[in-house]
């Protein structure tokens, strides 16, 4: 399946310095990857410090290469350079003030690196029960223009204005790598979502230009779906939906509410790829101040990123290997976390999926 002063040594664990992609070499003689690692805010550096000590126990050839993203620095060019050379990274959340003319660092990574798909796999997971069984839909949304472009003005006191902005250009790019997506991973159906009949130039592009893209695969079946008529069919019968393709604002709000089926933010997974080669792998809930440095986190959503991760550097078998011992620690019921319905802490749990991968 799938702080800010992090640097300072918030990981437990000896980070090497920074190596070219081939230049070191595994125990096992694979050749390590550098992977840039972002820890975020909050809660950030505690479930990034779970991720690499399940990749150590689990002997996975990554050296990490942590990097500094806040409010204060921005996307800084040592984050830049990072990503730029190791083309991988992985994210904890990160805080961006509300209303106070910061532009969201997420936003700004997506920017900087043309991360223009988010893509949000949102799969029931085996013994933890919800509302709903069987939920498998795969969320790819558009990540780069939509009402998100951060074009804003105030042209009169008392009016605030966003323009949206749809091209044909990103609604082609991420239309074919939609239907890309279920081609290689056995998918049946990609549905379109959109509110064109409102939005008739914008969301119309975008809807015009899927069409055109469908017509290239014949083999996967194409549909179209109104996003209100969406969240409404998602919350009566999510097994209806399969792939679906989004703008970037209905993106967001859908692939949270398909989290939201499967257990919440701390259970999902998500993964941003670029057309540069760049990909960088998130966890997607918030920063959590109010249990920061508690033991209290869940570090589920950032260990399922980082499977997506592997899984993309083509790395199965470490991939499937950190999967069976997180879900199975789950299933088990033992030692998760708060957020779950358990009374373990962070550590706790991790120490739970790092014993399942030593049996």
């Amino acid at each position: 399946m799938f702080s800010s002063r992090y640097l300072a040594g918030c990981l437990s664990h000896t980070v090497l310095p920074s190596l070219t992609r081939a230049s070191f070499v595994h125990s096992r003689g694979v050749a390590t990857r550098t992977v840039t690692l972002i820890p975020g805010d909050g809660i950030g550096p505690e479930i990034s410090d779970s991720v690499v000590e399940v990749f150590k126990v689990a002997g996975v050839p990554i050296q990490w290469e942590p990097v500094v993203v806040s409010p204060e620095t921005g996307v800084s060019d040592d984050v830049i350079a990072s990503v730029n050379k190791n083309k991988i990274g992985l994210k904890g959340p990160l805080a961006t003030p509300i209303g106070k003319g910061h532009m969201s660092l997420n936003l700004a990574l997506r920017k900087s690196f043309n991360l223009y798909a988010n893509v949000r796999p949102c799969l029931s997971i085996p013994g933890f029960k919800t509302r709903y069984d069987n939920v498998d839909v795969v969320v790819i949304r558009e990540n780069t223009e939509g009402e998100y472009s951060g074009i804003e003005n105030v042209p009169v006191k008392g009016v605030a204005q966003s323009i949206k902005i749809i091209t044909a250009e990103a609604s082609r790019r991420i239309a074919n790598y939609a239907f890309q997506y279920a081609m290689q991973h056995n998918r049946k159906t990609v549905t379109a979502v959109h509110k064109a009949n409102i939005m008739k130039l914008s969301d119309g592009m975008f809807i015009k230009t899927a069409r055109e893209v469908a017509t290239r695969y014949p083999n996967i079946k194409y549909e179209e779906m109104f996003v209100d008529n969406c969240c409404m069919k998602l919350a009566m019968n999510p097994q209806r939906l399969d792939v679906m393709v989004l703008p970037n604002l209905y993106g967001d709000i859908v692939s949270d509410l398909c989290a939201g089926l499967i257990g919440g933010l701390g259970l999902t997974p998500s993964g941003n790829i670029g057309d540069n080669g760049a990909a960088i792998f998130e966890a997607v809930h918030g920063t959590a101040p109010d249990i920061a440095g508690q033991n209290k986190a869940n570090p589920t959503a950032l260990l399922l990123s980082s499977i997506m991760m592997l899984r993309h550097m083509g790395m199965r078998d470490y991939a499937d290997r950190i999967e069976r011992a997180v879900l199975g620690t789950i299933r088990e019921g033992k030692t998760i976390t708060g957020d779950l319905g358990g009374s373990s802490g962070t550590k706790e749990f991790t120490q739970a999926v790092c014993k399942a991968l030593k049996q």
